[in-house]
């Protein structure tokens, strides 16, 4: 078989399944905004988050965005 012929047909799979990207753009654009605010307030007040439950909360926020992130990537790229 020619290397030739299964490249085009390998980019006639990937244009026949091409999904959107803007899955991806938001949701890395929402984590993006997330470690921003988070650092911004982390050098205007110190004792940011103050308390034990907010750390975990900003901690579990950051992680479910970053999975959002990932998934969306994943998604994608299949």
């Amino acid at each position: 078989m020619d290397v030739a012929l299964i490249v085009a047909a390998a980019a006639e799979v990937a244009e026949e399944h091409h999904r959107s990207e803007a899955p991806f753009f938001i949701a890395g654009g929402v984590l993006a905004a997330f470690a921003v605010l988070v650092s911004v307030l982390g050098f205007k007040r110190p004792d940011f988050p103050s308390g034990a439950g907010a750390a975990r909360g900003v901690m579990g926020l950051g992680a479910v965005l970053v999975a959002a992130a990932m998934f969306t990537a994943v998604y994608v790229a299949i």
